[in-house]
């Protein structure tokens, strides 16, 4: 039976990124769909859920992508409601490659962190990498302040990862001016930035004075990185005395994660991967 995976996007083009990883990952048959939405999206699962009996359904997959991650997230939620009982197929969400991103850099922080002694600042917390970041760190025990140019909208995000993360130990945080960033970086322990491209947050000096950092990643690869000196390709470098973690770095990582989550999609047709079993993938291929 030809293992057969669906790729929803949301945007205008299907992204052939996520086509490549597709077919690195054993796909047999790739069927790729645009401009996806949860209004057009029922016959495309229906497709996939009445084409092949009930023991043959794990080898069909879902995998829901694109630029916005909201419309990604709102196109699985109509998938999963689409489905009843037994007939149903797996599903992977990774809108901007949001999850695999996040679970790639709190891996990287992990492997020098207990987190739960960590005190820890996500820069562009509100963002969908940092957002999830963010999530994963509470998950672990860290403490964490969740920075973003709005109070409001941090505000919101603890809001909301308080409600999947029972005891999650947030703090919003305004960090929008150098300044503020780095007030809000006093005496923390690790530093994830995922602000937009372009974005500074701190320049090598500030993240010198720095005494508490311990390490340091950031999954911006378009100059300016957000923490100026960070290179992208840093794979746990010492810089002043900071492990660092680059784009590029944490990539190799995130790709992983990526064909790993796409292979576990065919090992049975009930799972639903997004943000904490994506990440758990990643504990799973870091242990072996």
């Amino acid at each position: 039976m030809k293992r057969i995976l669906i790729q929803l996007d949301t945007d205008a083009h299907a992204s052939s990124f996520d086509r490549v990883v597709a077919v690195d990952s054993d796909v047999d048959e790739l069927f790729s769909y645009s401009s996806v939405t949860p209004e057009n999206v029922e016959p495309l699962v229906h497709g996939g859920m009445f084409t092949r009996g009930p023991k043959d359904l794990k080898s069909t997959a879902i995998f829901v992508g694109g630029s916005n991650v909201a419309a990604g997230e709102a196109v699985v939620d109509k998938v999963k409601n689409t489905f009843f009982g037994p007939v149903r197929v797996s599903v992977m969400l990774d809108s901007n490659g949001s999850n695999t991103t996040a679970a790639a850099a709190v891996l990287a922080a992990r492997r020098h962190l207990n987190f739960a002694e960590t005190e820890a600042l996500v820069l562009g917390g509100t963002g969908p990498v940092g957002q999830r970041a963010a999530q994963l760190l509470a998950s672990e025990g860290a403490t964490v302040r969740v920075g973003s140019r709005s109070l409001e909208r941090s505000q919101s995000a603890c809001e909301a990862i308080a409600a999947d993360v029972e005891d999650a130990k947030l703090t919003p945080i305004q960090a929008g001016t150098p300044d503020e960033v780095t007030s809000a970086a006093d005496g923390v322990r690790l530093i994830i930035a995922a602000g937009a491209a372009g974005v500074e947050f701190l320049s090598v000096e500030q993240r010198q004075q720095l005494q508490s950092l311990k390490v340091a990643v950031d999954v911006n690869a378009v100059p300016p990185v957000g923490l100026a000196g960070i290179e992208v390709m840093d794979n746990g470098v010492d810089r002043d005395g900071v492990i660092c973690f680059g784009a590029i770095g944490v990539g190799g990582t995130k790709m992983k994660i990526h064909k790993a989550g796409i292979r576990r999609l065919f090992e049975s047709n009930d799972q639903v991967l997004v943000t904490d079993s994506i990440y758990e993938i990643g504990k799973q291929l870091e242990e072996n």
